[in-house]
């Protein structure tokens, strides 16, 4: 994703925000702070920025006068069609390295995996703030 972006304004960030949008535009930053388990501030950040390159417009929501609803501008908008046929294409690629009578126990196990990784994640939230070394420099 870095090389394929590079020379651009898009982050990981903002390109998952775009991705959130593809999905369901046109929403409102809150809900696209959800969908990206985020802060709604960092999403008013991404979505000024967005805005700014060009990637996303934004408008009144017609009931909520509190609210505006973001959307990908045309061009953003088939960048991000092409990017989900690009995902598509390298998934089946991907896939073609496990045979077909293989395929169901593989994606049983990925799906096991996955399952595991999302309990672990919950149950055990990880923080190093605890373990900060702070180094102390002399003045001299």
């Amino acid at each position: 994703m870095h090389r394929a972006f590079a020379g651009t304004s898009l982050s990981e960030s903002r390109v998952h925000a775009l991705w959130v949008l593809v999905h369901g535009e046109p929403m409102t930053q809150h809900a696209i702070a959800q969908h990206m388990q985020t802060t709604p501030r960092n999403v008013s950040a991404l979505v000024d920025a967005l805005s700014a390159a060009g990637y996303v417009t934004r408008s009144a929501h017609p009931t909520d006068r509190r609210a505006v609803l973001v959307a990908l501008t045309e061009s953003a908008r088939k960048m991000m069609q092409r990017m989900q046929a690009d995902h598509l294409d390298l998934s089946e690629k991907l896939l073609e390295s496990v045979s077909e009578e293989d395929r169901p126990a593989f994606e049983r196990g990925v799906a096991a995996v996955l399952g595991r990784l999302e309990e672990l994640v919950a149950d055990e939230p990880v923080s190093y703030a605890t373990g900060e070394v702070v180094v102390e420099r002399s003045g001299k």
